[in-house]
């Protein structure tokens, strides 16, 4: 027996498709069986498996464990939850990886699957690993158990384990996203005035597309802060890895702007300590880890490659522009969007400010979104080499940390090139508008070189 993926399914950090197109029950089982295969070949012997609310989840779930099971490795079903509740299993049960199936932000035609191995991320080379053993049925043969259990209380328990946050009002939108039950407990057992936006599980996701990091998808959030007058807001993304924010004047906290607010207080128990970030958040936030006595480290983006960064550093905080927040500190290290609210409210509670305070005090940057833009998959990364040399001779001050990210006297730009999509992604930020235009024209003046003009903007 062998198995052969769709070429577009194993990502970098992950493996995702289009169900019933790219993505089937079948692909499901392969995965699991691969999967398993190099579990068991590690000593171990048993796999956590969780689902988000896609239609599609429990399918795939139930191809999954049946392939765990037919490489002779015992599957733990978690069952519907967020993301960061199989990390949690993977952490606290007796298990030697984990696989939660979702779509995360992806329209609702799409599933997935991200995995953790032994404590570690697994991507990169090992996803391509799984497609090399299924179409060579390089497998383990075996009759494998599959037990069910429900851990949503004890996650719940340990999200607000030692909280030390004192009483706000908040809004709390989970988008009909997989957070949606963890949210309902989790606000019923913290101090202050909490108002519920989508809590029930949707595959549908029939409010708004559940990507806090588009601001069109906060609009809910923002006029249930406004009408009822609440501190802050915050949102989920499908499989609740990823956090959004707004303050109390509807105004949104980014990532890398949450991420100053995080450090502010980490730096406080922990002077010195290094905080990541990925190449796309603001020079703002690396400045300010630096002024609180911190070591900003900037790395790549990548939510699996981060959490790497983060062991090999020691480092107790990171976070991505995505809204992807990582805390070691009195925790895993692994991204969980509802630990981060709970956080959130901890930050302000030890700063002595509000939230919108906290972000009314930020220095004013005038920057830009994520830029996506579609090219052709062949091309991105030679594009992106392209102007990497091009730069190089031209005696530009460059950080090739993760593609080009270009200091000028007006301030910074950056190009690079997806790792999961046929993308390329631009930033760039300023102190003034007609700074920010100059950087803008020296991007498009790049791509034009290469044979590119910036088209409109792509989704995730």
């Amino acid at each position: 027996m062998t198995h052969a993926f769709h070429p577009t399914m194993l990502r970098e950090y992950d493996i995702r498709g289009v169900v019933g197109d790219t993505l089937s029950a079948a692909d499901a089982n392969a995965i699991g069986r691969s999967f398993a295969t190099l579990i068991r070949r590690a000593g171990g012997k048993r796999v956590a498996v969780g689902y988000d609310g896609r239609l599609s989840s429990p399918m795939l779930a139930d191809a999954l464990i049946a392939g765990i099971n037919a490489a002779g490795i015992d599957a733990l079903n978690v069952g519907l939850g967020p993301t960061p509740m199989l990390y949690y299993a993977a952490s606290t049960e007796d298990v030697d990886g984990g696989i939660q199936i979702t779509g995360s932000h992806n329209p609702p035609d799409y599933n997935g699957f991200k995995m953790v191995f032994q404590g570690r991320p697994f991507f990169g080379a090992d996803i391509q690993r799984i497609g090399e053993m299924a179409a060579a049925g390089d497998w383990e043969s075996g009759e494998g158990t599959a037990e069910s259990i429900d851990i949503v209380d004890a996650y719940v328990d340990r999200l607000i384990e030692g909280f030390a946050g004192g009483a706000f009002r908040i809004g709390w939108d989970a988008g009909n996203g997989a957070a949606g039950t963890v949210i309902e407990k989790l606000t019923a057992r913290l101090p202050g005035e909490h108002h519920l936006l989508f809590t029930d599980i949707d595959g549908h996701f029939p409010n708004h597309h559940p990507d806090p990091t588009e601001e069109k998808n906060l609009a809910d959030l923002k006029r249930l802060v406004a009408e009822k007058s609440l501190d802050f807001g915050v949102a989920f993304d499908g499989d609740g890895d990823r956090i959004g924010a707004i303050d109390g004047q509807g105004r949104v906290i980014w990532g890398d702007q949450l991420l100053q607010i995080y450090a502010a207080a980490a730096l406080r128990d922990l002077p010195g300590a290094t905080v990541i970030a990925d190449v796309k958040a603001s020079q703002a936030l690396f400045d300010r880890v630096a002024e609180l006595g911190g070591k900003p480290l900037m790395w790549k983006t990548g939510h699996s490659l981060i959490k790497a960064k983060m062991k090999e550093t020691g480092s107790p905080l990171a976070g991505e522009m995505s809204g992807h927040i990582f805390f070691a500190d009195r925790y895993y290290g692994y991204d969980d969007a509802p630990y981060a609210a709970v956080r959130l409210i901890e930050a302000a509670t030890k700063l002595g400010q509000s939230v919108t305070q906290l972000r009314g005090d930020m220095a004013p940057m005038v920057n830009t979104p994520e830029l996506r833009f579609q090219v052709d998959e062949v091309r991105k990364f030679a594009i992106v080499d392209e102007v990497l040399d091009r730069l190089a001779e031209s005696g530009a001050q460059v950080d090739r940390t993760d593609g080009a990210r270009v200091l000028t006297d007006d301030g910074w730009w950056l190009l690079r090139a997806s790792n999961t999509q046929d993308v390329l992604v631009a930033r760039a930020e300023a102190k003034d508008e007609a700074a920010l235009a100059r950087l803008l024209a020296a991007i498009d003046e790049q791509l034009a070189l290469s044979g590119i003009v910036r088209g409109p903007q792509a989704g995730h």
